[in-house]
């Protein structure tokens, strides 16, 4: 039999509210960031945390660094709580006493980078903890099995997948639902969520044209990829309002970087570009990406290029949808958790995320929410004013207030558990 959400209010309210614990790990897990599939510290601490809990089975390095959880607690659906455990390759200005100092060799590139949690994983994995901690030793009082899953990689849209093609439903049971989080730089206090598509897809393409290289003195005797490049950049632009409809669909194409030659006196062999798009329909998505296609060798064709242009995939977000009914029922229990604090039409994001690779590949709901992190007074007295007043996720000045973020964080991820395990 499953709780009202009044039930749920009384559950989360009887809970452990000293969090001193789960306020240092948060320290020790922001001063010790690793990029993604570089999580080795990360999951070694958060798989010995988890073995402290009673009744945990705790499974490791699925799909590289993926950490795993759970719990057979009788009778009753099978919950999936999810935390991500990377950071970001961004030196960190908050001066902050437990401030990132680390450096790490970026698998992207091969350079050495200031490494951050900039994005709010590390308070992610630190609710995801308390909120294990807490059913744990309340698991009397529910009926269920629990599945947590710490992920590597998210920044790089891989490590959901990865864990699941390294046998993480080998390991725990299908869940019968999904949930996740993410901390955002809004007041501390706010849920916000939504039905249907609550997240962009993202895709990230990388352009290499090539030409025929020679001196800069005589541009006639080459093939220019700097030109095709330049041509398909102004071309690029006209894909959303020409092929896509700026009023009905949603897309955004982007060049965000651009690399040729060595020197000004050489036309280079040639020309690379790496395009991001966003999208929040699977139809507009294909569109868009069968559009870059064809401008990149038309303009290659264009300029007499001899091969055409590669095309190379670097990375691939899935549209995040909440599934309705899963949200709705999450819902009304928040709707109770939270008093006024829920938005329930929050805006859909433009960011992208990979958690839905956990559910969409077994056919399950998913159901993620976001919830802010400013301390309020800050937040009261800087409304309005620029984002640098109040830094988002990826700025090196990003420092959610450890509380109450912490304690919503967690008290959340118990509540969207609670509204589908059984009680006891």
């Amino acid at each position: 039999m499953a709780r009202t959400p009044l039930e749920i209010l009384y559950f989360v309210e009887e809970g452990n509210s000293n969090l001193e614990n789960y306020e240092s790990l948060y320290k020790q897990l922001h001063s010790n960031p690793e990029l993604s599939h570089q999580e080795f510290s990360t999951a070694r601490m958060i798989a010995a945390k988890l073995r402290t809990f009673p009744g945990l089975k705790v499974y490791e390095k699925i799909g590289g660094t993926g950490v795993a959880a759970v719990l057979h607690n009788g009778p009753g659906k099978t919950v999936l709580l999810r935390s991500e455990m990377d950071a970001l390759p961004i030196m960190e200005e908050t001066n902050l006493p437990y401030s990132s100092k680390k450096t790490a060799r970026d698998e992207g590139d091969g350079l050495t980078k200031p490494v951050m949690h900039a994005c709010g994983h590390d308070i992610h994995m630190a609710c995801l903890l308390a909120a294990i901690d807490d059913l744990v030793k309340r698991r009397q009082c529910w009926s269920g099995t629990l599945v947590a899953v710490f992920q590597p990689a998210e920044e790089r849209g891989e490590g959901a997948k990865r864990m699941v093609d390294g046998g993480l439903y080998d390991l725990v049971p299908i869940p019968d639902v999904l949930l996740a989080q993410h901390v955002v730089g809004k007041k501390a206090g706010i849920i916000g969520m939504r039905t249907g598509v609550m997240m962009s897809a993202a895709d990230s393409i990388k352009l290499t044209f090539r030409g025929k290289g020679g001196h800069a003195s005589m541009p006639e005797t080459t093939i220019d990829p700097v030109i095709m490049a330049a041509s398909t950049i102004m071309r690029l632009q006209t894909i959303v309002s020409r092929q896509i409809s700026p009023s009905q669909d949603f897309a955004v194409v982007t060049v965000g970087k651009l690399s040729a030659g060595h020197a000004p006196n050489i036309i280079p062999q040639q020309a690379e570009m790496q395009i991001n798009v966003r999208t929040a329909d699977e139809n507009t998505r294909e569109k868009v990406l069968n559009s870059i296609g064809k401008i990149a060798r038309a303009e290659s064709m264009a300029s007499g290029a001899e091969e055409e242009p590669l095309i190379e995939t670097m990375t691939r977000f899935p549209l995040t949808r909440n599934d309705t009914t899963t949200t709705e029922n999450v819902q009304k229990t928040f709707e109770a958790v939270f008093a006024g604090e829920l938005d329930a039409n929050w805006p859909r994001s433009n960011a992208s995320e990979d958690f839905t690779d956990l559910g969409t590949v077994v056919g399950k709901p998913c159901c993620f929410w976001f919830f802010g992190g400013i301390d309020k007074d800050t937040w009261d007295e800087r409304k309005g004013r620029t984002t640098q007043d109040i830094p988002d996720n990826h700025s090196p000045l990003f420092a959610p207030a450890i509380q109450p973020t912490l304690t919503i964080g967690r008290n959340a991820l118990i509540a969207g558990a609670l509204t589908f395990l059984s009680k006891a």
